[in-house]
C-alpha cells in the first residue's frame, strides 16, 4: 500500500471507528430492549453526540463517508429485490412517482411564491428538495440556477429538520395505520424527502417495507435529471444548453442498484453469496444511519426562518395524504 493510501486510511479510521462504536452500541441496546429498532437508535445516538460533545475534527473525514456507505448499502440491497414483483407493480409505481414529483414541485412553487412571498430561487430549491431527493436535489438545483448560498443554507436546514421529524413520525404512523409492508414502503418512498431517512423508516417497519421504500425512493431520485433540466431551461429563458443536466442528475448508485438486482435475479449468485451481500448491506446501513444522526444540528435548524418550514409542512401534509390514498387504492 502506498504512503498516500496509508495516509488516507489514517485520516478516515478515527471517524469510521466512531461510526462502528455507535452502531454497535445501538445494535446491542436494540437487541436487549424489545421493540427498539437498531437503525433508528443509531440515528439517535449520532444526533446526541453531534448536539452535546460535538463532532471533533479528527472524526470528521471518516464520518463524512456516510453518504458513500449509504449509497453502497443501497447498491447491495439490489440483491434482495424480486424483479418479478417490481415489474408487476412497475406501471402503477412509475405513475405514482411521476405524479407525486410533479405535484410536489408545482405545489411548493405556488405556495412559496404566492402565499409566503419567498424569492423564486428559494421556492425552487424547496420544491426540488421536498419533491425529489432532499438536500442532494436542492444542492444540484442550486448549481443549475446559480442560486444564492444563503438561500441554499436555509433550505438545507429546513429539509434536514423535516428529515429528522419524518424519520421519527413515519415508523409510528406505520404501526398505527393498517398498512402492509409494501404499502408502507411505497408510501414512505413517495412522501419523505431524503434517501437515508426513507430507507431507515422503511426498515424500521419491516424488511419488505425497507425494500419497497428504497426502490420507490430511487425511482424518485431518478427524476432529478428531468427536474434539473426543467429548471435550467426556466431560469435560462429558454436556453436549452442545460440538456447535460438530464444526464448529470441520474444518481450513479441507482445504476449499480439495478445491476446488482439483475445479477441476483438471474441466479448467478449462490445462496451463501446472497446472504453475505445482505449482511454487508445491513452493516453499511447501520454505519450510514449513525452518520446521518451526526449530521443533525439543532442549533442550525433553529436559525431557519418560519416560512421555508411552513412551505415544507404544507407539501409534506398534502403529498403524503395523496400518496397514502393512492397506495391504499393501487397496492
Amino acid at each position: 500500500m502506498s504512503d498516500g493510501a496509508l495516509a488516507r486510511v489514517g485520516r478516515l479510521a478515527p471517524g469510521l471507528a466512531l461510526l462502528v462504536v455507535l452502531a454497535g452500541g445501538a445494535t446491542v441496546v436494540a437487541g436487549a430492549v424489545p421493540g427498539v429498532n437498531a437503525l433508528l437508535l443509531g440515528v439517535f445516538f449520532g444526533a446526541v453526540v453531534a448536539n452535546t460533545v460535538g463532532l471533533s475534527d479528527w472524526a470528521r473525514p471518516g464520518v463524512e463517508t456516510q453518504k458513500l456507505l449509504l449509497e453502497t448499502g443501497i447498491v447491495l440491497l439490489g440483491a434482495r429485490i424480486a424483479l418479478d414483483e417490481l415489474v408487476a407493480s412497475g406501471p402503477a409505481l412509475v405513475a405514482l412517482v411521476v405524479a407525486t414529483v410533479v405535484a410536489g414541485v408545482v405545489l411548493v412553487e405556488v405556495v412559496s411564491g404566492r402565499v409566503f412571498d419567498l424569492a423564486d430561487e428559494t421556492g425552487s430549491l424547496l420544491a426540488a428538495g421536498a419533491s425529489v431527493c432532499g438536500v442532494s436535489a436542492a444542492t444540484a438545483i442550486a448549481g443549475t440556477i446559480d442560486a444564492d448560498g444563503e438561500a441554499l443554507a436555509h433550505v438545507v436546514a429546513a429539509v434536514l429538520l423535516f428529515d429528522a421529524l419524518t424519520l421519527a413520525a413515519f415508523p409510528i404512523a406505520g404501526d398505527l395505520l393498517p398498512l402492509s409492508g409494501r404499502q408502507f414502503g411505497v408510501w414512505a418512498g413517495l412522501s419523505m424527502f431524503s434517501t437515508g431517512p426513507v430507507t431507515a423508516a422503511g426498515f424500521a417497519h419491516s424488511e419488505i417495507a425497507g425494500q419497497w421504500a428504497t426502490v420507490t425512493k430511487l425511482a424518485r431520485n431518478s427524476m432529478l435529471g428531468l427536474v434539473a433540466l426543467w429548471y435550467a431551461i426556466r431560469y435560462a429563458d429558454g436556453d436549452t444548453s442545460g440538456l447535460r443536466s438530464l444526464f448529470e442528475g441520474v444518481p450513479r448508485f441507482l445504476v449499480g442498484f439495478g445491476l446488482v438486482a439483475l445479477i441476483a435475479n438471474l441466479g448467478i449468485l449462490s445462496g451463501d453469496a446472497l446472504t453475505a451481500v445482505g449482511t454487508a448491506s445491513d452493516a453499511l446501513f447501520a454505519l450510514a444511519f449513525v452518520g446521518l444522526g451526526l449530521d443533525i444540528r439543532l442549533a442550525a435548524m433553529r436559525k431557519t426562518g418560519v416560512a421555508p418550514l411552513a412551505v415544507l409542512g404544507v407539501q409534506l401534509l398534502a403529498i403524503s395524504t395523496l400518496a397514502l390514498t393512492a397506495v391504499l387504492l393501487f397496492f
